[in-house]
């Protein structure tokens, strides 16, 4: 054991419980220890020759001297493979039963003893031994999947692999879930296990909390996203490729996926950015809308204390004029840090406080913990013990670790009663007044000053009745606590779409919710992580995150404070947040120029409220993030595919953020077409660099030529912002109306735009034609739009 990691330890959770945190610490070691076995010697093995095929709806398997492989084109074009007999289900990132077999796919032989399946929108090879190669209908090779190598002790067990691809020499990596590094992810290895990294983190930390095998690979040949369908703990290697100059070859790029056991199994999609996000939210499920509300400014602290503290806040906005959608609680408004309860001293009226703030247009959002405090008397864990709720060790004890609360055990979420138990304690939630939840500390997390600060992975669950331990339930665990606490509050209150959102998860987590960027280091490092984390995740299809504004720790300068409230003002999930003892993060607090320059941020982020709705709605629609890369529309122009210091906010609008300390210019990569400085109305002709002023006042937001954009009016009223089109070009936009909070259907406006005899003209499509639109029309860029 490392002494320093000991007092550090000690120094952020106490000295009593961080002596508490070792014994417990030194517990799961044991239990590891007692249950795992020894992996001892081990055999290597390969699929080895080709020795015939069965064909089978939408493909079939193909057989070979050690090992079977199992592939199928699905309707939607979505390939699925998968080695020794791994099957599509069960799965926990899939949304219900895996899709229907494209029945005009047929196996078939192929060239030098191998096989293929052709199909309308993708075609998969298959060599003699076994490398599986996913290829567009052309023949254009976009992945190449080397044989696989599994790793057996002799003794029986679990058995190791390794699955090596190989890319285009000109691909860029996107994805892996959130990460700090990227968005686009330089060479190295990323680690898949969702893991607290223990107070703070910055661009070099991995791995984070939501770790995700899910790959978005763009190339000049096209774009495809691949995910390994398999929750243990992996590696993964990335390699960029290199092509040759002149009569030399290209090095291909390379992907290594080095996992601990679990099957190898693995989805491909294939196509534009835009149907790729579409094929992988039809395979994982839609993500779910946040209610209007939760599309405005929220404010958190580790810290708010009392009641009064939190009324103080909200007037202080309130005075200033400044708009605020929602204040989150965090652990100090629990009695003792136990979930579910509330500090009658300091909170005494907790439902009172809720009532008068939402008249006031304010909602109250609760953290969520797992952890509950094992403790006779506790409410919470005598009922969980009465279901038989708990994670257990491989004797069949309860397995304890050391929290806030104390020493505490751990709901089992792969468990379905489980989940019923613990979504039924949100009734607790809703009683006291919150509107919504966010959930914490769900990697899970157990302190310990040394290893992993998570459960012993010889913990046993439930897995849906299959059983297992905590290697494979690990990264699940935050995705079913999340299901668990959606499918409570929906069943609670039906006609109101629930908002959560998680701080760990894994594929498909965005049926339930969002996520946020966790405990991001203060500094201008942590500034230019949140937006890799942000991009990142909205390739992995969670498209609601956002991160803590102004950092978790430390205290920011004022000129960073107002960088990072100003980024916030354009992310889906617009939250300033900190921890307990790095100060206020209100916007006064920081002088009355940041005040000033915070209330205009927050001002255009009211005005733009009608389009983040749209957007909130058309990723219910579509898959697509709000947030995307510049290269979204244009995967094809290589420097944009390494421009990670911008991004796109829907088709119309390019936010070039402020990241570095005294910048008051920028460079900015546009895509091709005409752009409009949203301040100054300058025009700028893409794809190219331009530099572009950014004052403290502002960061530079550009607007694509045509675009049309629903804002919010000085009536409040929803109207049109069109900026005028290119000379010969035309343009067009959605406007996708707020549904009310519960399940009702959206309705989809499209708009476009055009120049008829030098006049711009906005008009709605329907069914029975193109018509003048009922909204109100601003035209901006009249001035450039005739050259």
């Amino acid at each position: 054991m490392d002494g320093r990691e000991l007092v550090r330890s000690m120094k952020v959770v106490g000295s009593v419980q961080g002596l508490r945190s070792v014994r417990s610490a030194w517990r799961q070691r044991r239990a590891d220890a007692r249950a795992l076995p020894v992996r001892g010697a081990e055999r290597a093995r390969v699929p080895g020759q080709a020795a015939g095929a069965r064909p089978e709806p939408g493909g079939g398997v193909v057989r070979f001297a050690r090992a079977e492989l199992r592939v199928c084109v699905t309707v939607g074009g979505a390939v699925f493979w998968g080695w020794d007999g791994a099957e599509a289900s069960p799965s926990y990132a899939l949304a219900g039963s895996p899709p229907d077999p494209d029945p005009r796919a047929e196996l078939e032989p192929d060239t030098d003893g191998g096989w293929r399946v052709v199909s309308e929108r993708v075609m998969v090879a298959v060599s003699r031994h076994g490398a599986v190669e996913i290829r567009t209908p052309g023949g254009v090779v976009l992945r190449r999947e080397l044989p696989p190598r599994w790793w057996e002790p002799v003794a029986g067990g679990v058995a190791r692999w390794v699955q090596r691809a190989e890319v285009a020499a000109d691909a860029r990596f996107f994805g892996l879930g959130g990460r700090a590094r990227g968005p686009r992810l330089a060479d190295g290895t990323y680690r898949l296990w969702n893991t607290d990294p223990g107070g703070r983190f910055g661009p070099e930390d991995d791995p984070l909390y939501v770790t995700m095998p899910v790959q978005m690979v763009v190339a000049d040949a096209g774009t495809h996203l691949a995910f390994v369908d398999n929750s243990w703990d992996g590696r993964v290697t990335l390699r960029e490729g290199e092509e040759g100059a002149g009569s030399g070859h290209d090095r291909p790029g390379t992907s290594e996926l080095r996992m601990d056991g679990g099957p190898l199994r693995c989805w491909v999609v294939i196509g534009t950015p835009a149907r790729v996000l579409h094929g992988w939210t039809a395979l994982t499920g839609a993500p779910v809308p946040p209610p209007a509300w939760a599309l405005g400014p929220q404010h958190a602290r580790w810290g708010f204390g009392s009641a009064a503290e939190v009324r103080r806040v909200v007037a202080g906005y309130r005075e200033r004029g400044l708009p605020l959608s929602a204040v989150h609680l965090d652990i100090d408004h629990y009695d003792g840090h136990q979930v579910f309860t509330v500090d009658g001293e300091r909170f005494p009226d907790l439902p009172g406080l809720a009532a008068e703030l939402r008249a006031d247009g304010v909602r109250l959002v609760s953290i969520v913990d797992p952890a509950v405090k094992a403790a006779a008397g506790n409410a919470v864990y005598e009922s969980g013990r009465a279901v038989d709720a708990f994670v257990r060790d491989a004797r069949g004890e309860e397995v304890r670790g050391e929290v806030w609360p104390g020493e505490c055990a751990y709901p089992d979420f792969t468990d379905p009663g489980v989940r019923e138990w613990w979504g039924g304690l949100y009734a607790e939630r809703l009683a006291q007044g919150f509107s919504g939840v966010w959930h914490d500390m769900n990697e899970p997390v157990s302190f310990a000053p040394f290893g992993d600060t998570t459960l012993p992975r010889s913990a046993r669950h439930r897995l849906e009745g299959r059983g297992g331990d905590h290697r494979e339930a690990h990264n699940v665990y935050g995705l079913e606590m999340a299901r668990a606490g959606f499918e409570g509050l929906r069943g609670l209150r039906p006609d109101e779409r629930p908002f959560l959102f998680s701080r760990s998860g894994w594929a498909g987590m965005q049926r339930y919710g969002g996520t946020w960027s966790g405990d991001v280091a203060t500094g201008w490092p942590g500034l230019r992580a949140s937006l890799a984390l942000v991009l990142g995740l909205g390739l992995c299809g969670v498209p609601y995150s956002g991160p803590d504004v102004g950092g978790f720790d430390g205290s920011p300068s004022p000129e960073l404070y107002l960088r990072w409230f100003q980024l916030g003002a354009y992310m889906p999930l617009f939250r300033t947040h900190a921890a307990i003892d790095a100060g206020r993060r209100e916007p006064w607090e920081f002088g009355a120029e940041v005040l000033e320059h915070a209330r205009a941020a927050l001002a255009e982020r009211e005005r733009l409220r009608p389009y983040f709705m749209t957007l909130a709605q058309l990723a219910r629609l579509t898959g697509a993030p709000y947030v995307r890369p510049v290269w979204w529309g244009a995967p094809e122009d290589r420097a944009l595919r390494d421009c990670g210091d911008a991004f796109m906010l829907g088709d119309g609008l390019l936010v070039a953020p402020v990241l570095a300390r005294g910048a008051d210019r920028r460079a900015v990569r546009l895509p091709r077409g005409r752009w409009y400085d949203t301040a100054t109305g300058r025009a700028y002709e893409g794809p190219g660099q331009v530099l572009v002023d950014a004052p403290l006042s502002r960061v530079p937001v550009l607007a694509r030529a045509g675009a049309v954009i629903p804002v919010r009016g000085e009536d409040g009223a929803v109207e049109l912002e069109a900026w005028a089109p290119a000379p010969g070009r035309t343009g067009g936009g959605l406007v996708i109306g707020d549904p009310g909070d519960g399940w009702g259907a959206a309705e989809v406006e499209r708009y476009t735009s055009r120049v008829v005899d030098g006049e711009v003209r906005v008009e709605r499509v329907t069914d029975a034609g193109a018509v003048a639109p009922e909204r109100a029309v601003r035209v901006r860029g009249v001035a450039s739009a005739g050259g």
